[in-house]
């Protein structure tokens, strides 16, 4: 397991895109992808959430993040850094 991914999300958020973000890190967790995820700030608008996963599992986490991206309208919410 290595730090792979990190995730921008926006830290002002109406309550469709607070519960789109926890459904989105709870699916990485329950989906086995991570065990646990940090938050940090990253500047006055943005939060830098980082989470370590397995190598062989890191396009699969990226097109599952990307496609919930899409599905939840979450555009200019969370980006992959």
């Amino acid at each position: 397991m290595e730090k792979a991914i990190k995730l921008q999300i926006r830290k002002e958020l109406n309550s469709q895109q607070q519960l789109s973000v926890l459904k989105l890190k709870g699916s990485l967790i329950s989906k086995g992808y991570t065990e646990i995820i940090h938050i940090d700030d990253y500047n006055d608008d943005f939060h830098l959430n980082s989470f370590e996963t397995a190598i062989e599992d890191r396009n699969k986490v990226y097109d599952f993040i990307n496609t919930f991206i899409t599905k939840a309208e979450l555009f200019d919410t969370v980006t992959i850094k």
